[in-house]
């Protein structure tokens, strides 16, 4: 009888159609692992690394952000143009465990607006 490893159920939600939500999250925690990922990603030393990605939020390292059209703001990562991560493969550990189930609320959320509203791309704001 062979070894047969636990699988981890089927993603219920799809990154690519989502315009980044996890990605404006105001304190994207980083942790020195995810420091040396970046740092070699970038061909930097890990200081240079934590100094130009980095900042101290509530006495935790997090990482920097950007402008946004939709969100106001989002990681300094993003792409606002596509809507995609453009470190993926050096992407921070939290990143890579979101959003921890096999599905997403906000995914959910977005495929039922819409749905509402008749248009695949919509995406619901914030009224000023």
């Amino acid at each position: 009888m062979a070894d047969s490893k636990p699988t981890s159920p089927r993603p219920l939600y799809d990154c690519s159609k989502c315009p980044g939500y996890c990605c404006s999250y105001d304190a994207i925690v980083v942790t020195k692992r995810d420091l040396t990922r970046l740092a070699k990603h970038f061909g930097l030393d890990e200081e240079t690394a934590k100094k130009r990605f980095t900042k101290v939020v509530d006495n935790e390292q997090v990482l920097r952000h950007q402008k946004d059209h939709v969100y106001g703001s989002m990681c300094m990562f993003f792409d606002t143009e596509k809507r995609r991560c453009t470190v993926y493969e050096a992407r921070p550990g939290v990143c890579r465990a979101y959003p921890e189930w096999s599905r997403c609320g906000y995914y959910d959320f977005l495929k039922w607006e819409r749905r509402q509203q008749g248009d695949d791309e919509f995406v619901p704001m914030s009224r000023s």
